[in-house]
């Protein structure tokens, strides 16, 4: 693999679409998936890295790491490029990351938070730190090329939610008067970067830990109710860990604990009316725990995958039976189209082709 410059970012991907995801999930004409097997390409490996956000890009693939660690995947040659970031000499460890049509954002854990952005050279500069003993970003996303939101754990009495409306140049941390109070133990897991949700101006923010909850706005991000979940909560890895939607109405929740990854009561939800309410789905039966649940795009919200390091499971009605496909483990896992996904986990990302 070769040393990068994000410069790359602005050539190669100018004509990216920020909405990749959510425009392939509303296709006009949904087809029932129905996958009866996946075909795991390992394409990265590196047994020092743990990678739990990837950040599709076009046709291709951005992810950043442990280790001040970020890369590039160009999908037409099939190759890597990767370069690291340090910060007073310290390595960075990043969970989450996103994108817009002109520049890569990458958003450390930690005390300090460290939120770096292409700058105009093409290197990675950091645009907004944030230094607190509480300190832990988990995930991050945009709304559009202008507006972008990331959140984390609490450092005062509600979560963490720092917004940019102007790119990404600046980004700016709501005060809690605006945010509902968070509950005792109440923060978030930076386990896939999939803690936050947008359909339009829609945005739901999924919290775990001893309260596990859903913050909604549906003014991106200027204003803010609370809903409850009926997930598995209670103690400090229990809880949401993943959540997805498929259009502003019809969502999934999943999770449970990780410390007892077959425990499968509780851990698995959906909404039909935007995350006002939840029903469990599943409840008793497989998956257990999971870090990452995704829709199948264009599956009218019947097709989902979820995937952790216990391997790969599959639904096609929705999430009332599930099956699995693999025993391959994965932290997280995005679609580039209705039948090919990336995932990343410890110490490698792969290419999966479902059939």
């Amino acid at each position: 693999m070769k040393k990068i410059s994000f410069l790359l970012i602005l050539l190669v991907f100018a004509c990216k679409n920020s909405n990749n995801e959510k425009d392939l999930s509303q296709a006009e004409n949904p087809q029932p998936s129905n996958f009866e097997k996946v075909e795991v390409e390992v394409i990265l490996q590196d047994d020092s890295l743990s990678v739990r956000a990837i950040e599709l890009m076009g046709k291709n693939l951005a992810f950043a790491a442990n280790g001040g660690v970020y890369g590039l995947y160009n999908s037409q040659k099939g190759t890597w490029g990767t370069n690291t970031v340090e910060f007073n000499e310290t390595k960075p460890e990043f969970r989450a990351v996103a994108s817009t049509s002109n520049d890569f954002f990458m958003l450390s854990v930690g005390n300090p938070a460290l939120l770096y952005k292409t700058g105009d050279e093409g290197n990675m500069e950091v645009i907004y730190k944030e230094e607190n003993e509480k300190v832990f970003y988990d995930a991050m996303t945009f709304w559009n090329d202008k507006e972008g939101i990331a959140m984390g754990d609490p450092t005062d009495n509600c979560i963490s939610v720092i917004i940019t409306r102007d790119g990404g140049k600046s980004w700016k941390k709501l005060d809690c008067s605006l945010l509902p109070e968070a509950a005792e133990g109440e923060a978030a897991f930076a386990a896939s970067n999939s803690n936050i949700a947008v359909q339009g101006d829609h945005t739901w923010i999924l919290t775990g830990g001893k309260r596990s909850r859903i913050l909604y706005s549906s003014d991106k991000g200027k204003s803010w109710e609370v809903f409850d979940t009926p997930l598995i909560q209670g103690k400090a890895t229990t809880g949401g860990y993943s959540l997805d939607f498929y259009d502003k109405d019809r969502g999934i929740i999943i999770g449970g604990d990780y410390t007892d990854p077959d425990g499968n009561t509780s851990n698995k939800a959906i909404t039909r009316d935007g995350g006002k309410t939840w029903n469990l789905i599943a409840d008793g039966k497989m998956p257990g725990y999971k870090s990452s649940i995704r829709y199948v795009p264009n599956s009218d919200a019947k097709g989902i995958v979820a995937t952790g390091f216990t391997g790969i499971d599959y639904s096609k009605d929705g999430g009332k039976n599930w099956e699995r496909l693999s025993e391959e483990g994965f932290y997280t896992l995005r679609f580039l189209n209705d039948s090919v996904a990336y995932a990343a986990g410890k110490g490698r990302i792969a290419k999966l082709r479902f059939h």
